[in-house]
């Protein structure tokens, strides 16, 4: 890899700073056209994009000065392998679509649950690891359930959130 391509090349560091800048200022303009009236709990629906371009826009700005300062200072070379692992993207792809595509068949709590199984078979595939075991999609359907359950309920029962259930209950 070249010096100028490489993550350690300061004009591209510069340069990823300058991109969190225009991004920030993008997110803010989108956050001006969004209205201010205070909604529940005295938040208005604009609070929280302000919230996230004002973040992105100090985090923009800082990565600039870190980079005409010296660069991106005790930065570790990269883990992964230089190429894509495919297999990898396309075990987690299909957990993305098939959450998507089966949320308001299956509900919130097994479709998410479905997306991390699948996700987990694809990231422990690009480590080599990859166990397509019963045993093992047993216990990711647990830790998925484990995981998305208790986030469903507090959007709907705490938050009052609609999100799709397997059924009219609320709870499941």
């Amino acid at each position: 890899m070249t010096q100028q391509h490489s993550s350690r090349s300061k004009p591209l560091q510069t340069l990823i700073g300058v991109g969190l800048v225009v991004l920030a200022l993008g997110l803010a303009w989108g956050a001006s056209s969004v209205s201010s009236e205070a909604g529940y709990g005295g938040v208005g629906p604009n609070f929280f994009p302000w919230v996230v371009s004002i973040a992105i826009l100090i985090c923009g700005v800082l990565c600039v000065v870190h980079a005409l300062n010296g660069g991106f200072r005790e930065m570790e070379e990269g883990s992964g392998d230089e190429r894509a692992h495919w297999k990898g993207f396309i075990w987690v792809s299909a957990g993305l679509l098939l959450n998507a595509l089966l949320i308001t068949t299956l509900g919130f709590i097994l479709s998410c649950a479905l997306c991390f199984v699948l996700s987990v078979r694809g990231f422990k595939s690009s480590e080599g690891e990859l166990d397509l075991r019963l045993q093992a999609w047993i216990k990711d359907s647990f830790i998925g359930i484990a995981v998305a359950a208790p986030v469903y309920w507090m959007f709907t029962q705490l938050l009052a959130i609609n999100l799709p259930g397997l059924t009219n209950t609320g709870w499941l």
